[in-house]
């Protein structure tokens, strides 16, 4: 299915190339006469390096092929040691002889064939030891394409050498080695089929520089029925040429291809419709995602629109191979309505208390690791993009990272506690409206209030010592959020020390936290020895759900004081007037 949508997309979406013609970027030009003689001793170099689109050569369409370990020339666009018999450092001479030989052979096969005369001027030059003409300059670049212009025409853009070439390299047009004959997988006919794809693809994440097959095999474990190579999956000319380069036009876009964890994401819809995934998935804004939203409520999707179908794969490289993670095929209306509940179970209060800010999957992706640039592996953001286009769960694996990395920092992100929301809810059959947003003072799962009384805790640490260099936290957030029966006995007799302190110096805030803590306990009937991995996720919504309405309540008591409006996280004033800040407002109750 992902081939035949990639030739369909190739066939509707593109204006395609000549026929096993794609565009490279060609740094030297050659210029000759008619007769085959230099007109410039220099060849052109096309390179700008202040432009990135041409700081390896002018783009131009020119032949390709897909080349391995064997000779294979490039008709009149190829690297020197092909072109001009150039050996360099690396080079081997008698394979840099070999190669130069063929390319004059396919060179001399084709004046024949076209009779072009400005394809037979350059075979003149050619034959006549070209680099005892040539004037190289000083920082000559042997691996970049050469090509010839002749009078002002470029013989590789003559219609006649397009033609040779693609006869060339027809499977079937070789007698030497007759074609395997056989159904093609994409357009079911049958037809001479291809040994291997004649095109790789371009800018997978983790594949060769030089292009990554889509299709191929050379280990015995991969083979079945005595198919090597790309006759496992058999495909003709036609249809490998156009779903390759429908796959690579699509990877080079900006707007329908995103990178994330060694992985590239690809998207696409049957015909035009206006409808830009990404823009959603990697940069979501509020307006656009409350523009989405209202469209939805309001049911003023266009019904045209919504029924065209929407497709999405995940690609990354394992070294000359593509590997295909993920295919979904959709529609826009359902890629929609997806999106639509991915945004709504991952609304959570900002750690300050500030409003829901829509969620990139990049930054929910890389919440699970240390160093998402070396550590972040392909499976997490492919499942996340896969529950954000299609509505499925979320797996318990994302639960798992996210619930260890909060272990090891001791603290919860809002990146974090957004996923860990999501997974737990995405699995529920049945979910409210604005469940978990933020504080919820009428939970009464054990795990959640066991989170939100750390978080307690924690403040009144804080403000009986100001800032101590070992915080409970630190010490003990591992176990409070998997084992609570060891530990919160012990925190709370450590407690009394501390409330006996603000008692004396502070009794409004000694007040407000003991209301506080009575009013969690009195929902615990005793403390859970272990906690399952949901209730850990529950336990740290509990405590990142505290300290965001703390924080809050203490912006909001700092702004009435001051009788202006503070920034919507909290300002250091705003920390150290917690004590005043949390005596207001409960006085205030």
């Amino acid at each position: 299915m992902l081939l035949e949508k990639l030739k369909e997309y190739a066939e509707t979406r593109m204006t395609l190339p000549p026929q096993l013609y794609v565009e490279s970027p060609v740094r030297y030009v050659i210029e000759l006469d008619g007769l085959g003689r230099l007109l410039n001793s220099e060849p052109v170099d096309t390179a700008d390096r202040t432009n990135r689109s041409t700081e390896r050569g002018v783009r131009r369409l020119v032949p390709q092929v897909t080349r391995t370990s064997g000779i294979s020339p490039l008709l009149l666009a190829d690297k020197a040691n092909y072109t001009l018999g150039f050996v360099s450092e690396k080079s081997k001479p008698d394979r840099v002889g070999e190669s130069h030989k063929r390319y004059l052979e396919l060179l001399e096969k084709c004046v024949a064939t076209t009779g072009e005369p400005t394809v037979h001027a350059v075979q003149l030059f050619l034959s006549s030891e070209p680099l005892s003409h040539l004037a190289l300059p000083s920082d000559f670049d042997p691996g970049a394409l050469i090509t010839f212009r002749v009078d002002g025409t470029f013989p590789v853009d003559l219609p006649s050498v397009r033609s040779f070439w693609a006869a060339e390299k027809d499977p079937g047009t070789n007698p030497d080695k007759p074609p395997t004959v056989a159904q093609c997988l994409v357009c079911g006919q049958d037809r001479p089929i291809l040994p291997s794809l004649q095109g790789n693809l371009k800018r997978v994440p983790g594949g060769q520089t030089s292009g990554t097959a889509l299709v191929s095999a050379n280990a015995g474990a991969f083979l079945s029925y005595d198919l090597d190579s790309s006759l496992l999956a058999p495909l003709c000319a036609d249809c490998g040429e156009k779903l390759t380069k429908g796959a690579n036009d699509l990877l080079a876009s900006s707007v329908c291809r995103i990178t994330l964890g060694n992985a590239a994401f690809i998207a696409w819809t049957r015909k035009e419709v206006g409808f830009d995934l990404f823009t959603y998935i990697d940069d979501p804004q509020p307006e656009q995602v409350r523009d989405l939203l209202a469209s939805l409520k309001t049911g003023g999707g266009m019904p045209v629109v919504d029924s065209t179908r929407f497709y999405a794969t995940s690609l990354s490289g394992s070294g000359g191979r593509a590997v295909v993670r993920d295919w979904i095929d959709s529609t826009v209306g359902e890629a929609k309505r997806s999106l639509e509940r991915w945004f709504r179970l991952q609304r959570i209060v900002g750690p300050y208390g500030e409003e829901f800010r829509p969620l990139g999957l990049y930054a929910l992706a890389a919440g699970t690791v240390r160093d998402p640039r070396k550590e972040l592996a392909p499976p997490t953001p492919r499942m996340l993009l896969r529950a954000a286009l299609t509505g499925t769960p979320l797996p318990a694996d994302l639960l798992y990272r996210a619930v260890r990395r909060n272990k090891a920092e001791q603290a919860i992100t809002r990146q974090r506690a957004a996923l860990i929301k999501m997974v737990i809810l995405s699995q529920r059959e049945q979910q409210k409206e604005n469940e978990m947003v933020q504080l919820e003072q009428d939970n009464m799962d054990p795990a959640y209030r066991c989170g939100r009384l750390l978080a307690v805790l924690e403040s009144v640490q804080k403000l009986a010592l100001g800032n101590p260099s070992a915080r409970i936290v630190d010490r003990f957030f591992g176990t409070a959020s998997s084992a609570p029966a060891s530990v919160f006995g012990r925190l709370l007799r450590g407690a009394q020390a501390h409330l006996g302190k603000l008692e004396r110096d502070r009794p409004g805030a000694h007040a407000a936290l003991q209301r506080r803590l009575e009013e969690i306990l009195a929902g615990l009937q005793g403390f859970p020895r272990t906690l399952t991995l949901e209730q850990q996720g529950l336990f740290s919504l509990g405590y990142y759900h505290q300290r965001a309405f703390d924080r809050s309540q203490a912006r909001e008591a700092a702004e009435r004081r001051r009788g202006e409006k503070l920034p919507g996280v909290a300002s250091p004033e705003a920390e150290t007037e917690y004590v005043e800040a949390v005596s207001e407002v409960e006085e205030a109750q």
